[in-house]
C-alpha cells in the first residue's frame, strides 16, 4: 500500500484567538488534502504558538506558558482528532508540553488515526535548553502505532540522534519513522537531519523529517527556527542513491511530498545489496 506523505516546513504564528488558530491548521490540512496527502507530519513544539493566545507577561515566560498552554490542551487534541476523521488522515500534529501529576511536564508528540483514536510518544532525549533552562523532563516508554499502512513509530527530534532508540522501534516492527523537529541553527538542523540519515540507512527504513521555519521574536521559546522538512530512504537499489527521497527549500513554509510503499522496506531487507537491517547483531560481537 501506497503512502502520500506531507511533512511541514511549519512558521510560528501569532494569533488574537483560538479561532485563528484553528483557520491556520484548518488550512495547512486542506492543503495537503489537496494534494491527495494521507500522512501529515507537524514540527515539534509547533504548539508553542498557542502561547501568543495569553499576553506578553505569559508568552516572553518559560515558565508561564507551558502552565497556560493546559488550558487549551483538550481543545488540542479535538481539534486534530475531528481533523483526522473528518478527512480520514493520520496526523501527527508536533508536540504539545504536556503537564504531568507531579507538576512536571512531557514534551508529547500526538499521533490521530481516521478512526479517531490517538496514542502519543513523549520524547526520552532532552536537549540542554530544555534540561537547564525549560524543566521539561524525558518521557518513560519507547512506543510504536499500529495503523492502516503499516507501523509506525515516532522519535522526536534529538531522540533521532540516538541510534538504539530507533533500533528497538525497528525491531518491535516499525517501517516508518516519524521525526517532528524544532532547532535554531543551521547546526542544529543538520544534526537532526544527519540522525535522520543515519536511522535510515542503519534500519532500512523511511524516516521523515518536519521542522519549524522562520522568526517569532515575541516568542521566548521559539523565537528563531531553521530547517528544511524532508523524506529519507535505505540507500540500495530501487532507492535514492543518497538515500534522499525529497528535501525542502531552506526556511520556505510549505509542505514536502512523496510517496512511499512499506512493503519495499521487507523487499530491500530481503534483496538489497547489503543487509544493513539484518547485519545488526553481528557489532555486538566488538563491544
Amino acid at each position: 500500500m501506497t503512502i502520500k506523505i506531507a511533512t511541514a516546513q511549519y512558521d510560528i504564528g501569532f494569533f488574537e484567538d483560538w479561532q485563528a488558530y484553528v483557520a491556520k491548521i484548518e488550512s495547512w490540512v486542506n492543503d495537503a488534502v489537496a494534494n491527495n496527502a494521507n500522512l501529515l507530519l507537524f514540527p515539534e513544539y509547533a504548539s508553542m504558538e498557542l502561547a501568543s493566545l495569553f499576553g506578553p507577561e505569559v508568552y516572553g515566560s518559560l515558565s508561564l506558558q507551558l502552565e497556560a498552554m493546559q488550558s487549551v490542551h483538550s481543545d488540542f487534541i479535538a481539534l486534530y482528532q475531528g481533523l483526522a476523521v473528518a478527512q480520514q488522515l493520520i496526523i501527527q500534529p508536533g508536540t504539545f508540553p504536556v503537564r504531568q501529576a507531579d507538576g512536571s511536564y512531557h514534551n508529547r508528540a500526538y499521533l490521530f488515526t481516521p478512526d479517531g483514536q490517538y496514542d502519543y510518544q513523549d520524547k526520552l532525549q532532552m536537549t540542554r535548553f530544555e534540561n537547564e533552562q525549560w524543566f521539561i523532563n524525558s518521557g518513560t516508554e519507547l512506543k510504536c502505532f499500529d495503523t492502516l499502512f503499516g507501523r509506525i513509530a515516532i522519535n522526536v527530534c534529538y531522540d533521532s540522534e540516538f541510534p538504539l532508540l530507533a533500533r528497538q522501534q525497528v525491531e518491535m516492527g516499525a517501517d516508518l519513522i516519524l521525526v517532528p523537529s524544532c532547532t535554531d541553527t543551521l547546526a542544529g538542523y543538520h544534526r537532526v537531519r544527519i540522525g535522520c540519515q543515519a536511522r535510515a540507512l542503519e534500519n532500512q527504513c523511511y524516516v521523515v523529517q518536519s521542522c519549524t521555519v522562520g522568526a517569532a521574536p515575541w516568542s521566548e521559546a521559539v523565537d528563531v527556527n531553521i530547517g528544511a522538512a524532508g523524506i529519507f530512504t535505505p540507500v540500495d537499489r530501487s532507492f535514492p542513491d543518497d538515500g534522499v527521497l525529497v528535501v525542502g527549500e531552506l526556511n520556505a513554509v510549505q509542505w514536502v511530498y512523496a510517496e512511499v510503499t512499506l512493503a519495499a522496506i521487507a523487499t530491500v531487507r530481503q534483496h538489497g545489496q547489503v543487509f544493513n537491517y539484518r547485519d545488526w547483531p553481528l557489532q555486538q560481537r566488538f563491544v
